[in-house]
């Protein structure tokens, strides 16, 4: 295990308690107590998963992860303080992976590191040759293409930058085209975790990818709504 976990908090102890534990799991840490710091550390190294505060004395959270997201696709798992829902779907909405409130137990944040980047790799990783020919890599639905192989997606011809979250809430509802998938069901499959009452995280999702696919929010032409059941590619 080599994988390079970026940590800003202007905490310190939060910080150095959460370097130290995943330092004892191998994995190499790049700690900052500040957003410039660590903008610069972004753009010189080749991280694996980032971990944000959202309050910072600097520049915020929020603008670290739209900065990150900009170029790069790696999980980010957002830090805060704060319970309100609003600071979680922002952070989702702009391309944060995961959140956890303060305080937290380390190990459940060690936890949680290890299992996007599990996603991170199955996400990068190609499908297996032996599989290739008894499995669906490919659907093409009204000029929306999403390949499994390649991991790309693009819309009437143009790329469209998914994150491993995106891409795989897509697929999901790509591969039960024509089902309605509640937002347990995705949040379980795509997750890999217990769904729990009043989660907005599927619908901070759903809503970013459909601005990346330009959806019109009242009636959008790919994924749709079924309100009180879930969501639904026809």
């Amino acid at each position: 295990m080599n994988e390079k976990i970026l940590i800003v908090d202007d905490e310190k102890e939060i910080a150095d308690l959460v370097e130290v534990y995943l330092k004892n799991d191998g994995y190499t840490v790049f700690k900052f107590y500040n957003g410039i710091d660590a903008l610069k550390c972004i753009d010189e190294t080749d991280i694996d998963l980032a971990i944000l505060d959202i309050m910072l004395p600097d520049v915020d959270g929020f603008h670290i992860c739209q900065k990150i997201r900009e170029k790069f696709y790696y999980p980010i798992i957002m830090l805060t303080a704060k319970v309100e829902d609003g600071d979680k779907i922002m952070g989702l909405t702009i391309g944060a992976d995961d959140y956890i409130t303060k305080p937290f137990n380390p190990l459940e944040l060690v936890a949680r590191v290890k299992t996007q980047l599990r996603r991170y790799v199955r996400y990068n990783n190609a499908v297996n040759p032996a599989e290739k020919s008894a499995t669906i890599t490919e659907y093409d639905i009204k000029g929306l293409i999403i390949n499994k192989e390649t991991h790309k997606c693009t819309l009437y011809g143009k790329e469209i930058l998914l994150t491993p979250i995106e891409f795989s809430i897509l697929w999901y509802l790509c591969e039960h085209r024509g089902k309605v998938i509640s937002s347990e069901q995705l949040f379980e499959n795509v997750w890999g975790e217990k769904f729990i009452d009043n989660n907005n995280t599927v619908m901070a999702h759903i809503g970013r990818l459909r601005e990346k696919l330009k959806e019109p929010a009242r009636n959008p032409k790919f994924i749709k709504t079924v309100w009180g059941v879930g969501y639904t590619i026809e």
